[in-house]
Formats: C-alpha cells, sequence, structure tokens
C-alpha cells in the first residue's frame, strides 16, 4: 500500500503529520476593549453596574472600550477581579464552538435490544457513532443480589433515572438505597453496583454512562 493510500485509511496519520509539521498559524490580534464590552455584556452587565463591580469611574471603562485609553496593570487587575476571571482571561479570545448539527431520533420501543439474566437492554441512539455517552433504558428482571456473578464495574460514570416501579441500588461503600420513580442517582461506574426491582412488576430505567 502506497504512503497515499496509508494515509488515506488512517485520519491519526494526518493528524499525527500535522503536529509534526511545525507550521505556526497566528491568530488576528486581540482588541482588549472589544473582548471587555463582550464579557460585560456576557453578563448582562451596564457600564455602570461594570464599573461599580471594577471599582474604576464609569468613564475608565468607557475609554478602555472604546480603546482611547491603556490601562495600567492595576486597572487590569480591578477589571479581572470585577468580572471574575484571572487577568490572562482578559486577552485570551473566547472559545469558537462550531455546532456539527449531530442528531438521532430513536422511536420508543425501537431501540436495539440487548437482554442478560438480569436486566433487558434497549440501547438508544444506536446509529450515532463516536458518541461521548450510552444511553439505554433498562428492565429490571433480577430480584436479589445472588442472581449476579459478582459486581457491574466498568470505566467511567453513570447516571441512572427510574422511569417506572421500584429498585433497589446496591453500591460497594454505600448502603443500599431504595429509589422510586423520578428518582436519579450519579456515581463512579468503577464502584460495584447492581440495581434490582423491589415492586411487583419489573422496574424500568434509564442508564446514560460515559464513553470519553
Amino acid at each position: 500500500m502506497s504512503d497515499l493510500e496509508n494515509l488515506q485509511s488512517d485520519p491519526k496519520s494526518l493528524i499525527r503529520i500535522a503536529r509534526e509539521s511545525g507550521e505556526t498559524v497566528e491568530g488576528e490580534p486581540l482588541d482588549l476593549g472589544e473582548r471587555v464590552r463582550e464579557l460585560r455584556k456576557a453578563r448582562g452587565w451596564t457600564l455602570e453596574q461594570a464599573a461599580g463591580q471594577a471599582g474604576l469611574a464609569r468613564s475608565t471603562l468607557s475609554k478602555i472600550e472604546n480603546g482611547q485609553m491603556s490601562p495600567t496593570y492595576e486597572a487590569l487587575k480591578k477589571l479581572a477581579e470585577g468580572l471574575s476571571i484571572s487577568v490572562p482571561q482578559l486577552f485570551t479570545p473566547p472559545v469558537q464552538v462550531e455546532a456539527n448539527g449531530r442528531m438521532v431520533v430513536t422511536v420508543a420501543g425501537e431501540g436495539a435490544a440487548h437482554a442478560t439474566t438480569t436486566y433487558e437492554h434497549e440501547l438508544l441512539a444506536e446509529r450515532l457513532t463516536s458518541k461521548k455517552m450510552l444511553p439505554y433504558r433498562a428492565r429490571i428482571r433480577a430480584r436479589s443480589m445472588e442472581e449476579f456473578d459478582g459486581w457491574v464495574r466498568h470505566d467511567g460514570e453513570e447516571f441512572l433515572l427510574v422511569l417506572t416501579g421500584v429498585v433497589r441500588l446496591y453500591t460497594e461503600f454505600y448502603a443500599p438505597m431504595e429509589m422510586r420513580r423520578g428518582d436519579s442517582a450519579y456515581y463512579d461506574a468503577t464502584m460495584g453496583h447492581n440495581v434490582v426491582s423491589v415492586s411487583q412488576e419489573d422496574a424500568t430505567i434509564l442508564w446514560v454512562t460515559s464513553l470519553a
């Protein structure tokens, strides 16, 4: 296979070459006045309110925003404290985040089914690749801890929301917790954990597990 074919089949190679190329890209110089104005407006403050927070005269702040004066370091410190940020953050442009428009809808009952002896899982958003979270609905068939082959544990963090019925959440380091419809828990998934139904009918829960 040629080098070009290797690059086309391995995106990581492109990333590595880009990192090793040594090329630098010069950014646009930051306009301090515009940056201060953006930070003030993001907080919904008027000039008077922002000046009061920073302990500066309104006229001084107005001149800084309009580029009519260069603030002293003391003035910068007051500005940063008033805005509850650090001085370097005054000179850091805001991160530009572009929406990638990813979305998938799973119609009720049409998620991918994966059954075990203790749980019946319905994977949600299965068609979406490279997810940061794994959402799934589960019917809790287990009624006691004896039905499990030890603790369930895996990487990441996990969120649990009871949809129907009553469950008991067992964890390695905490006392068992009985949970009803609308109750939720967020926990470290590397900690041993198991869930059983304690209601007459099988309870159902929503689980969301982090993948990053």
